[in-house]
């Protein structure tokens, strides 16, 4: 379904706890209630059996839905046109946090511990190393690039010929046969 109709239930349980999301999704009277509150259960079973939490710790910290492939389908219509009908699909996912944190002795391992990733870094923080640890070599590939360029004739970015005309003042000149 469109995931404008998901982002309508979605708004709904962020925030609470698991059964009281759980106890909304039972009686709202949306299609999409459903799907998210099977995609909510399964999200606890995985926390407790994967890494042993409490569900009764637990809440809904974050539902995300993103717009999934659009499936093309045509209807019959006068005068043998044909009207387009698409058929959206969502991407949801579910976040689901602790409200108080269990110590770290408590937690069980996850049975497959050796292919679990570890949590990426943010996003802001890897551009900020970037930009601070990293300009030293940026600044020594910023300089081959130009001299690359000089090589070239490419200075100043006026093109490979190194001429100061624009795109419109070069073609009106190849068409009277000046240059």
């Amino acid at each position: 379904m469109s995931p404008r109709k998901v982002r309508l239930v979605a708004d709904v349980v962020r925030g609470l706890d698991v059964a009281q999301a759980d106890a909304q999704l039972a009686f709202l009277p949306k299609a999409a209630a459903r799907p998210v509150r099977k995609l909510v259960a399964s999200a606890v079973a995985n926390a407790t059996h994967n890494f042993g939490l409490n569900p009764a710790n637990l809440y809904v910290v974050q539902v995300r839905v993103d717009q999934g492939p659009t499936l093309k389908r045509f209807r019959a219509r006068a005068f043998g046109r044909a009207a387009t009908i698409r058929k959206r699909s969502s991407h949801v996912a579910v976040v689901l946090g602790e409200r108080v944190p269990t110590a770290a002795a408590d937690i069980r391992k996850p049975k497959n511990a050796a292919h679990v990733v570890p949590a990426p870094t943010m996003v802001a923080d890897r551009a900020t190393a970037l930009r601070e640890g990293s300009s030293a070599e940026h600044d020594a590939a910023d300089a081959g690039n130009a001299a690359a360029a000089s090589r070239r004739g490419d200075v100043g970015g006026k093109g490979a010929t190194g001429s100061r005309k624009g795109f419109l003042r070069t073609f009106m000149n190849r068409r009277t046969g000046t240059k």
